[in-house]
């Protein structure tokens, strides 16, 4: 079992940074993939970025490529999500979300656990 508690969301103006924190309780972290996800309000929920249990490999929605970071410090039980340059289209619930796969799982279904969520409001 794993349970996720995102922080970090706010409200900014269009080029500036945030960094969204997904603090984990359970054993299994460092064996699980992380992922980030986001959902605005009647739309789908999307996949931003993953990250495989050890840290060393990453993934990213094309939308997000090049501003956004994913990070994991598994002594901590965290994964990091660093965004920069936002731009207003990034407003969004973000959440954070664990996978038992290998890899950085894209889909929603390869998930087994998932955070509450945290908003993100970008200005223009």
């Amino acid at each position: 079992q794993v349970q996720l508690v995102e922080s970090g969301g706010g409200l900014v103006q269009a080029g500036d940074s945030l960094r969204l924190s997904c603090a984990a309780a359970g054993r299994t972290f460092s064996s699980n993939a992380m992922g980030w996800f986001r959902q605005i309000p009647g739309k789908e929920r999307e996949f931003v970025a993953a990250i495989n249990w050890g840290g060393g490999s990453t993934y990213y929605a094309d939308s997000v490529k090049g501003r956004f970071t994913i990070s994991r410090m598994n002594a901590k039980n965290t994964v990091y999500l660093q965004m920069n340059s936002l731009k207003p289209e990034d407003t969004a619930v973000y959440y954070c979300a664990a996978s038992p796969k290998l890899g950085f799982p894209y889909y929603q279904y390869e998930y087994n656990y998932w955070g509450q969520g945290t908003q993100v409001t970008v200005s223009s």
